[in-house]
């Protein structure tokens, strides 16, 4: 058969690799359909004459440009991979080129692409989400006597990756059975239900991947990490015993290993990621599995009551009467009656104030409140010495709500007031604004010692009902 223009035509324009041709300047003379269809182009004509640079399809070109000046002078290119950048997001290829040839002369080049961005991301993901592979779980004795039995699939999480409810309940009743010291803890993401509601459950999913990668990393060696169910995670630990080594391995998980208190971004957004810990140890703590679990349970309520972003390392002596009961909230219309009913028997600002605190008190895990009335300084509720400068609140008061888990940040905007916070050993603060239709009577303060402190909506809402009762 005759290689006619038709049949090369036919052929070039069936294919379905983007394939271009080239002159000596490296100016487009040609391209196929498959090339206008990735590009979106209707026609050719749009890139004719024109080099890649003229199309601003690399960030840096020079190295494509160099690429194709070695094709000019004779050599040939077999699946180098690239990027190229198409209706503004930057795609990944493996491009192929050789040199063009009339009477024996290199007249320009033809080449051909393919789009690999979905498979090196599925590729990635699979890497990514290969936390725990055969060897890895071999390590530990409990999964080396079954792991030639049983697939990983059913060993592991799907979403995660990290182990999956049954089997990290397996491998703690065999340690147990085993009498082999352990840490069981339990961690559960801070506001995860907002981040779902906000940016999308695909979203979610992205965080607890994450976090369940860098906690799997952070316990590598030496415990394994597993899925509980939705937003809480296990972290098993076989090194980390005395209350000692417990506080430096937290310390270290909040603060440098960035796997908790870290940030993520979602489209223009970014959000700290946090979370809450309880833990107990094997035999130390409990002897049995139900009173180990129990004893998670409650130090993880803990956490919760006083303000999330922290851990609580059982302490027999602070947590063993305490009840989760204790230490789980009751409902916030309660709160809200409770709050009315003795403020409303009082006429006067402090009267108001000094009503409420007990309740306060409670709900927000507070040791005192704090009130600035226009004009003054910030005062405390129950230490009539205490002062602090809060000459310019109005500066950072922008809402009729801030919360704020860190004083740094306050020093940013409102420099007098967040200097003396610190000054009076303040992490993070709640404040409330107090105003009579557009008029500012003062402001109502949360402040506590621990930092990165977050407080949930409920307190905001609970503490903002009551600047609403002072007027």
């Amino acid at each position: 058969m005759e290689m006619t223009v038709e049949l090369f035509d036919s052929i070039i324009n069936t294919s379905q690799d983007c394939v271009f041709w080239k002159d000596k300047d490296r100016r487009f003379i040609g391209v196929n359909q498959a090339f206008l269809d990735f590009y979106g182009f209707e026609s050719e004509d749009i890139l004719l004459g024109k080099t890649d640079e003229d199309m601003g399809w690399h960030s840096d070109p020079e190295p494509y440009k160099q690429d194709e000046l070695r094709v000019l002078k004779g050599e040939s290119t077999y699946k180098v991979q690239g990027k190229c950048f198409i209706r503004g997001e930057e795609r990944d290829i493996i491009a192929s080129k050789r040199p063009l040839y009339e009477n024996g002369e290199i007249i320009g080049l033809v080449g051909s692409f393919v789009d690999v961005t979905d498979v090196i991301r599925r590729n990635e993901a699979a890497e990514n989400l290969q936390i725990y592979t055969i060897e890895k779980l071999r390590k530990f004795n409990f999964f080396d006597r079954i792991i030639d039995e049983i697939s990983l699939d059913e060993i592991l999480d799907p979403l995660t990756g990290v182990l999956n409810r049954a089997y990290a309940m397996k491998l703690v009743h065999w340690l147990i059975a085993e009498n082999q010291p352990f840490t069981f803890t339990m961690v559960d993401l801070d506001n995860f239900k907002s981040i779902n509601d906000t940016f999308g459950h695909s979203a979610g999913d992205e965080v607890l991947v994450e976090v369940s990668k860098n906690l799997a990393k952070s316990v590598d060696g030496f415990g394994a990490v597993g899925r509980f169910g939705g937003d809480e995670l296990l972290i098993i630990d076989l090194k980390n015993i005395s209350k000692k080594d417990k506080s430096r391995f937290f310390e270290k998980l909040y603060s440098k290993s960035g796997a908790i208190r870290t940030e993520m971004t979602f489209g223009d957004s970014t959000i700290m990621i946090t979370a809450t810990s309880g833990c107990a140890s094997y035999p130390k703590d409990a002897d049995e599995y139900d009173k180990l679990f129990e004893l998670i349970d409650k130090t993880l309520y803990v956490g919760k009551s006083e303000g999330r972003n922290c851990y609580t390392i059982y302490d027999k002596g602070a947590h063993e009467v305490l009840e989760v009961s204790v230490v789980t909230r009751r409902g916030v219309f309660t709160d809200m009656q409770d709050l009315r009913n003795g403020m409303d028997k009082e006429s006067t600002h402090e009267g108001k104030i000094k009503a409420a605190f007990p309740v306060l008190k409670e709900v927000l895990q507070i040791n005192e409140l704090y009130y600035i009335r226009p004009g003054s300084t910030m005062r405390a509720v129950n230490d009539p010495e205490f002062e602090c400068d809060a000459s310019d609140i109005d500066l950072l008061m922008t809402e009729d709500v801030v919360a704020e888990g860190s004083v740094e940040s306050i020093k940013n905007i409102s420099p007098v007031f967040g200097t003396s916070l610190k000054e009076n050993g303040f992490g993070s603060v709640l404040i409330v604004r107090v105003r009579d239709k557009d008029a500012v009577k003062g402001y109502l303060i949360c402040a506590v010692q621990r930092s990165h402190r977050i407080w949930q909506e409920y307190e905001s809402a609970i503490l903002y009902y009551v600047a609403g009762l002072m007027v």
